[in-house]
C-alpha cells in the first residue's frame, strides 16, 4: 500500500537539513567578516586538537584561547588549517560585546575559515537547491 505524498518527504526533509546547514554557515560566514573588518585583536593559541572517534583522520576540532582586553579568558573552536597543531600561535579577532561567539583566527595568514565557511555555505546551499529541484519535479510528475 502506497501512502500519498510519501514520495515528498525524503527530499523535502533533505531541503530542510541542507537549507539550515547553509544559513548556519552563512551566518558565520558573515560574522566572521564583520568581526575581521571591525573587531578588536588578541594574541591566542591553539590548545587542544580534539579527533573525532574511531581515528578519523578526516575529523579533526581546533579549539584555541585568548585573553580579551578586560583579562578574561576565552575557549573557542573555530575551523583551522590542518597544518594547525596544539600550541600554535593565533592571532584572534573577536567582537569585544561577545568575544566567545564571534572569536575567529580567521586573517592576515590564516583565511582558512573564511574559505571554509564560505565553502561550507555553498555546498549546502547547492544541495538545498538540488533537493529542491527533485521535489518539484516530484511533486509535478517531471511536467515544468
Amino acid at each position: 500500500m502506497e501512502v500519498p505524498g510519501s514520495g515528498y518527504v525524503v527530499p523535502a526533509l533533505l531541503v530542510a537539513l541542507f537549507g539550515a546547514l547553509a544559513a548556519r554557515y552563512a551566518r558565520r560566514l558573515v560574522t566572521v567578516v564583520r568581526v575581521l573588518r571591525r573587531g578588536a585583536r588578541a594574541e591566542g593559541s591553539c590548545v587542544r586538537v580534539e579527533t573525532e572517534p574511531y581515528g578519523r583522520s578526516d575529523a579533526r576540532r581546533h579549539v584555541f584561547a585568548f585573553r580579551t582586553a578586560d583579562g578574561d579568558r576565552v575557549e573557542f573552536e573555530d575551523l583551522a588549517a590542518w597544518s594547525t597543531t596544539e600550541g600554535t600561535a593565533v592571532t584572534v579577532t573577536y567582537d569585544p560585546r561577545d568575544p566567545a561567539g564571534t572569536a575567529t583566527v580567521a586573517g592576515r595568514g590564516s583565511w582558512s575559515p573564511v574559505l571554509q565557511a564560505l565553502a561550507l555555505t555553498l555546498g549546502c546551499g547547492l544541495g538545498a537547491l538540488g533537493f529542491a529541484v527533485l521535489l518539484y519535479a516530484e511533486i509535478s510528475g517531471g511536467n515544468p
